[in-house]
């Protein structure tokens, strides 16, 4: 297994709405990123993968930087002392696209389920270290999928969002390599031009598994926060859904005011509310 010095909470880290395919197994997670099945111990820390997966806990990441940066706002510092082990992951991109993408309008329990049997119907059974599971179905099988076998998944709406997504994958339409490369914006607008994907689930994938910690997704969580916490700094938060026009204002009002981890400062105030309001996890 891997080792750190810096002390992540793995608990916490996957039980805040970044990820939504681990079970807690004894004192272990177990779970799935893309073609690869991870187990996370907490004592003595370690992160063992079946392949490919490394730095899962972007452990490249300057922590004490960042978190003193974004520390220097009152409410941010507090949602960190609240969850001091709280990390973003780096995710496979294209399970976290796909995965976001089945987050419109459903809970973690939901969205859990529905890829869970996105798994079981087109991933690849593995066994790993005494366990077995499917992994992430690639990008050219949910693309070749029936329409029918994808609504057998209980993706409701989302499955034409899900095939449409994936044909865009497979094809080069988008690519996950040239988009980490890119800017914020140009990849933003990029995963925009897919069916299915919006601002916020743009900015999840951005800053879930593209390396944009500039991203800050806004949903009815993270608007409330805005509104609660934030109603004086942004002129373009009310309580009305944000259009198109107004997320680039915003966006450019919480980069100015949270600095350039503002994805990192919207996780822990996301955390914060979330077990504040007693929010289900995984």
């Amino acid at each position: 297994m891997q080792k750190t010095s810096i002390t992540i909470d793995i608990e916490t880290t996957i039980n805040s709405g970044q990820v939504f395919l681990w079970n807690k197994i004894e004192d272990q997670w177990i779970g799935i990123d893309g073609q690869d099945i991870l187990i996370l111990r907490q004592s003595p820390f370690g992160v063992r993968s079946s392949g490919n997966t490394s730095n899962f806990f972007r452990e490249d990441d300057n922590l004490e930087k960042i978190l003193s940066n974004i520390s220097r706002d009152k409410i941010v510092k507090k949602a960190v002392k609240q969850s001091p082990g709280l990390r973003l992951m780096r995710q496979d991109p294209f399970q976290c696209y796909i995965s976001f993408i089945c987050s419109s309008n459903s809970s973690i329990q939901n969205i859990k389920s529905m890829l869970e049997n996105l798994c079981k119907k087109f991933g690849t059974k593995q066994e790993f270290n005494g366990y077995k599971l499917h992994t992430f179905p690639k990008a050219e099988i949910l693309a070749k999928a029936s329409m029918k076998d994808l609504i057998e998944c209980k993706l409701g709406f989302r499955a034409k969002y899900v095939k449409n997504a994936s044909q865009a994958v497979n094809s080069g339409k988008i690519d996950f390599t040239l988009l980490k490369k890119a800017d914020y914006f140009t990849a933003l607008e990029s995963l925009k031009k897919t069916l299915g994907i919006g601002n916020k689930v743009a900015d999840c994938i951005l800053l879930f598994s593209l390396d944009k910690m500039e991203a800050f997704p806004i949903d009815t969580w993270t608007q409330r926060i805005l509104l609660k916490y934030y109603k004086k700094n942004f002129d373009n938060i009310t309580e009305k859904p944000v259009t198109e026009k107004k997320h680039e204002k915003l966006h450019e009002e919480i980069v100015k005011y949270f600095g350039p981890y503002a994805g990192y400062s919207q996780q822990f105030l996301f955390k914060m509310e979330r077990d504040l309001n007693k929010k289900n996890w995984l």
